[in-house]
């Protein structure tokens, strides 16, 4: 048994050694960034499968804070962005 105890540990220690390999070697990407539409989306897809009934009762409080969190992100970005629009509009010569 001890000797079944020895393999177990030394595959287990191989993959680790394996799998620690392919992490560093692995190319790392540069940073993918999180766009206001990938936002858009994920709100749009929480408030698709709450319609069909994807979560239990228990899961939807904090589904639902997310999903505000995400939508009231959504309009300090617009909110952000609307002056910033409008001083571009009003710069410009007539």
């Amino acid at each position: 048994m001890v000797d079944s105890n020895e393999e177990i540990m030394d595959a287990t220690a191989e993959t680790i050694d394996a799998e620690a390999t392919t992490e560093t070697t692995a190319p790392a990407a540069e940073n993918p960034g999180l766009s206001l539409s990938d936002i858009k989306g994920c709100v749009s897809i929480i408030d698709i499968v709450t319609k069909r009934g994807a979560f239990e009762g228990p899961e939807l409080a904090e589904v639902g804070t997310l999903r505000n969190r995400l939508d009231s992100f959504l309009a300090a970005a617009a909110a952000a962005e609307a002056p910033a629009e409008g001083e571009a509009e009003t710069e410009t010569p007539a």
